[in-house]
Formats: structure tokens, sequence, C-alpha cells
């Protein structure tokens, strides 16, 4: 018995000669960052570094509409998307088409805290809109604008917004494609839009697209997506977009914009042969009232004709050129208006009865609502 109380002594002091230090060490590292306890690689450091810093500048949107059901009684919906504060004074980027017909708007920021937003600005040739809270300015941190103009293919791209309503959600992919285009709610086309892998969803448009130093090269506003869910085709509006018409924003509420004022539809050249004229162009469907089109004389559309399935103006002016630049489509001739000063005189060739017809033109400041 003696020899084996003396084994089990020798056997008790090796083991707590092990098991104390190994305690002393999990005490020790159970008071650090939990974070430490796991070997971080440079990347997901990066990550967690970026989504913490920009994350205070991201703001959740619900906006309510109003629609009228067959008895004619107002059905309030609610809608989500997200934003980015761009300054002090509250103000807070976000898509045109997360407010558009919104009856009111409450913001959330980082903290929780919620305000009613009004908006102040709208722009919807490009899809954005400028919306503001009235919030103390402490809790108020302006995103860090990137420069979009010097992006590449193949570089990191981190997404921060509310998909589906989930707020402060953080997503990583890479810049796909560069110099896409897309409609915008009115019609017109945006050129220069980024394309992302990152995930996108429903709620994240108005969110901002990060690069790998966490500056804003994009803000979110559509995916493409044949489930209604991403499939890795999101894309964003040019962060220099948003610098060149955000001023006007503040100080306007609107974005000048050269005007023209007709309605045309674009006639290519099969289309053309048909109709017996010489060339593909724009032929001009309506001449709006009071506009520069309807200043200089431009003749709008007197009648119709069915070519197979399509109904064609018939009667107008078919614009060809513009200042000796080629006009073949309607997206040609919006893309060279919206490139000219507002003021300046142009001149339209047209094909007027089979025969060319040169017209001046003095373009106008864009009406609001146009």
């Amino acid at each position: 018995m003696a020899f084996l109380a003396q084994v089990y002594c020798k056997v008790g002091r090796r083991l707590l000669f092990f098991i104390l230090p190994a305690a002393l060490f999990l005490v020790f590292c159970s008071m650090l960052d939990p974070r430490r306890l796991y070997a971080l690689s440079s990347d997901e450091a990066s990550n967690i570094k970026i989504y913490e810093d920009a994350n205070r500048s991201v703001v959740n949107i619900v906006s309510t509409t109003v629609s009228y059901d067959f008895f004619y009684d107002p059905v309030p919906s609610n809608g989500a998307g997200s934003g980015v504060i761009v300054d002090r004074l509250g103000h807070i980027v976000t898509n045109y088409h997360v407010v558009e017909g919104a009856r009111s708007l409450d913001v959330t920021l980082f903290d929780g805290s919620r305000f009613k937003a009004e908006v102040t600005g709208t722009d919807p040739g490009d899809d954005l809109a400028l919306i503001r809270i009235k919030a103390p300015q402490n809790r108020l941190k302006p995103i860090s604008f990137g420069d979009s103009s010097s992006l590449k293919v193949g570089q990191k791209a981190l997404a921060i917004g509310n998909p589906f309503g989930l707020e402060k959600t953080l997503t990583v992919g890479i810049v796909s494609s560069l110099g896409r285009t897309m409609r915008a709610v009115n019609g017109r086309l945006i050129r220069g839009i980024i394309q992302t892998d990152a995930a996108i969803n429903p709620g994240n448009s108005g969110g901002p697209l990060l690069d790998s130093s966490g500056k804003m090269i994009g803000i979110n506003t559509a995916i493409f997506s044949p489930a209604g869910g991403s499939v890795g085709l999101g894309f964003a509006i040019p962060a220099n977009t948003v610098k060149t018409v955000l001023p006007q924003l503040v100080n306007k509420g609107y974005v000048s914009r050269p005007w023209l004022g007709i309605k045309g539809q674009t006639i290519d050249s099969a289309e053309a042969a048909d109709l017996n004229l010489p060339s593909a162009g724009v032929l001009v469907a309506e001449v709006l009232k009071r506009s520069p089109a309807e200043k200089a004389g431009l003749h709008g559309m007197t009648g119709e004709l069915r070519l197979g399935n399509l109904l064609v103006a018939s009667g107008g002016d078919l614009i060809v050129s513009l200042d000796n630049r080629e006009i073949k489509s309607m997206d040609d001739l919006n893309d060279i208006v919206d490139g000219l000063e507002i003021g300046r005189a142009i001149t339209l060739e047209v094909i007027r009865n089979r025969r060319p017809v040169a017209i001046k033109v003095r373009l106008e400041e864009m009406p609001l609502g146009d």
C-alpha cells in the first residue's frame, strides 16, 4: 500500500505540473480579444476593418407607398433599401427607385436610432436621389469616396447593405466588368456601370460598393436575376457619377441637363428601306409643347404605319445627324445632347418629305419631370 501511495503521489505531481500551466494559459487567453485565439488571414482582417469603418456610413431606408384597391380604399405598402451618408448635414445618397412615389421615409442608422427623412433631390436619369435626416452630427459618419475611373476588372469589391431587410450585411467579390449600360426608370441609358459578383439582393439598392481600401467606388443599384435573388450579376452606378451630380442635388434638388424636347422612335436600316427612307435615324413621333424643338419648327408624326408587328410613326421628321455627327438611334441622340451645354445652338439634319433639311435649334434646360 505504501508503494502504491508513493506512485500515486508521483503521478499526481507530474499531472499537476502539466495541467496547472495549461489551465493558467487558458485563463489568460480568455481575457484577450476572442479574435486573437484564431489566426485571421490578412484578407479576413482587411474585410473586418473595412466593414467596421464603412458600416457606420450605411443606413437602412424603409419607404411607405400608397396604392388603392378595387373599392378605392388606400392600401399602404413598405419597401426597403439602403443609403450612404455623404456629409454631416444629414444628406444621404440612395437610388431614385428606392424613394420613388414614397409617402414617407424612415432611416435607421448603424446604432439603431431612427429618423424621418425627406427627399431633397432627384436624378431619375442616373437612378440617384438625395434624402436628408435631422440627426446629431456625432451620429453621422460620411463615406469616403474613391475614384471609379481607375477601376480594373478583377480587383476586390465589397458591398454593404440591407438585403431583404437584413441590416448590416457584408458581401465580398470582385469587379467583374466595367462600362456596362443600364436603362434608367425614365428610359435613358446609364453608361459606365460597374458589374460585380459581390452578392447584391433586393434591399441592397442604394448601398455602397467599396474597394480594398474601404473607399466607395459605386452605388449598388440593380441585379440580373431570373429567380429574384443574387446569381452573381450585380450592378453599381460609378462613384464619379455621384460626385458629379451631388453638388447640384444638394444646391438645386435636381440635375441641369440640356433639352431638345422630342419623343422619337429608332428606325434601323431595314425599317428605313421598308418606309422608303434613305437612312436609319430617329423618327420624331412627338414635339413637346414650348420645347426648343417646337420653337425650331421640327415636325412630329401625323399617323402610324404597321411593319409586321411593329407600329411605326409616320409623317414626322427623320433626324439623321446632329452637328454632322451621325444619329442612328434615340440613344445616340440622347448621348450627344447630354454631352452639350445648355444654351448651345445645334444643327439637326432631318429628312422631311424625303428631302434633307437643316434645322437650327438652341438647347434649353430640361424642365423638371421630363
